[in-house]
């Protein structure tokens, strides 16, 4: 990273000149320094949704999203799915390297050991109703475990950093596995030191004492590609929240129940499960691709093309090609054909080959594929977000300690353009 003094100029009214200095990152991006420009002017900037408002600097995530590149520490997505596992790349997120062979063995290990819940915990799954948002439960019991591990508000997570980290990444897990178990109204499935993260997950999820569950190979394969594609993207709205909430000194699992919240909503973690409603309406109604297509077009219809553009990336997102071979994996290992996929696939094809689309740079996005490989899982579509905040955890938790060594280390607090009411007096209430 490299800083120009001075090398930026804003004009204010009065012909007053203000001076800024331009930052340029390792990747060649530049960015306009206004840390003082308040101070020093009385002028703020205006910028909703913070589009054009870097709040940080970060190693963990780059995006490039006119050229379609994601990588994780410098590493490109495609590369790390086809050659590690969700552990090493949680490991290279939180830690900042890929682990050695010996090391990839010891944080299995302490997965395994931070697994289990603790027993009490068990009462808060029974009392809530069946029929809870399973993102609901899921934000609860991340709160809760500050009360039943509560070292972590006496020390730095640096200071216990294989701990307090890995507790909160193995029993996320756990938590996840057992709020659907309880929503199947099953009983709980302890995690197994034989299995894998992933396999892990999948027995906690389906195995019952009448089934004899095996984790299937291509499923447990499947899982962790595609924990690996929301593992980071960023400064997204829920690694955001992670940082806004951790900037006021909260603890991890504070700050990580704001990502989970955040990440429910529809707009965010939730997209993939309105792309599997819109293509089930598709197919159950027998809408012709055609009609969908110009439906999607209409400015009159108030129908929506779910899973196509996003926020970043203005051509095709990485992810989502990976996800649309994992689809095809997916579906050769069960040995049948889905009318989800064929749908999608037909959809991609019309769009991405229609003008109105390539000229708006609305391309597939990760959401448009994940949510049917789970679904040919086996996992409900309610399910659908508790994983993908299985996979952001890591890079919550990176982004949480990476906050900590921020050499500013000052408390998010966004300014406002106030557009209300000037001053008024208060009339009393009986002569209102």
């Amino acid at each position: 990273m490299t800083i120009e003094k001075n090398a930026a100029r804003i004009i204010l009214p009065g012909e007053r000149e203000y001076s800024c200095n331009v930052i340029t990152d390792t990747m060649g991006d530049k960015s306009i320094d206004i840390t003082n420009l308040r101070k020093d002017t009385g002028y703020i900037t205006y910028d909703p949704g913070y589009v054009n408002t870097g709040s940080c600097t970060s190693s963990i995530c780059y995006i490039n999203g006119e050229k379609g590149i994601l990588r994780y520490r410098g590493y490109d997505i495609a590369d790390l799915v086809d050659k590690c596992d969700f552990i090493e790349v949680a490991y290279l997120l939180i830690k900042g390297t890929l682990p050695t062979p010996e090391e990839r063995i010891g944080y299995q290990k302490l997965l395994n050991e931070n697994s289990l819940l603790h027993v009490n915990m068990r009462d808060f799954f029974r009392a809530y109703p069946h029929d809870g948002h399973p993102m609901g439960i899921l934000a609860a019991m991340v709160a809760s475990l500050s009360a039943f591990y509560p070292e972590l508000e006496d020390k730095d997570p640096e200071e216990n950093l294989d701990l307090t980290v890995t507790r909160l990444l193995s029993k996320m897990r756990t938590i996840a596995a057992f709020t659907y178990r309880q929503m199947m109204g099953l009983d709980f499935v302890e995690p197994q030191y034989s299995y894998s993260y992933c396999a892990n997950f999948l027995n906690m999820m389906f195995r019952t004492s009448v089934n004899n569950y095996v984790p299937p190979m291509a499923h447990v394969k499947a899982l962790n590609k595609l924990l690996i594609l929301h593992a980071d993207h960023e400064q997204n709205c829920s690694t955001s929240a992670v940082r806004l909430v951790g900037s006021s000194d909260a603890n991890l699992y504070a700050s990580v129940t704001a990502g989970v919240c955040a990440l429910w909503g529809a707009r965010h973690g939730g997209a993939n499960q309105a792309v599997m409603d819109m293509l089930s309406k598709i197919v159950s109604e027998g809408m012709a691709i055609d009609s969908v297509i110009e439906k999607a077009k209409s400015k009159e219809d108030p129908f929506r093309l779910f899973g196509f553009g996003h926020r970043v990336y203005k051509t095709f997102d990485p992810r989502a090609k990976i996800a649309k071979e994992l689809c095809k994996e997916v579906l050769s290992d069960l040995g049948t054909t889905d009318a989800l996929l064929d749908t999608a696939l037909e959809l991609e094809e019309r769009a991405t080959h229609d003008d109105y689309f390539i000229e708006r740079n609305l391309y597939p996005n990760v959401d448009f594929y994940t949510g049917i490989t789970f679904h040919m899982m086996g996992i409900p579509v309610s399910m659908f977000t508790v994983l993908f905040a299985m996979g952001r955890l890591p890079g919550w938790i990176a982004h949480y300690l990476e906050w900590k060594h921020d050499p500013y280390q000052k408390i998010g607090r966004p300014r406002q353009v106030y557009s209300g009411p000037e001053e008024r007096d208060v009339v009393p209430i009986e002569n209102r």
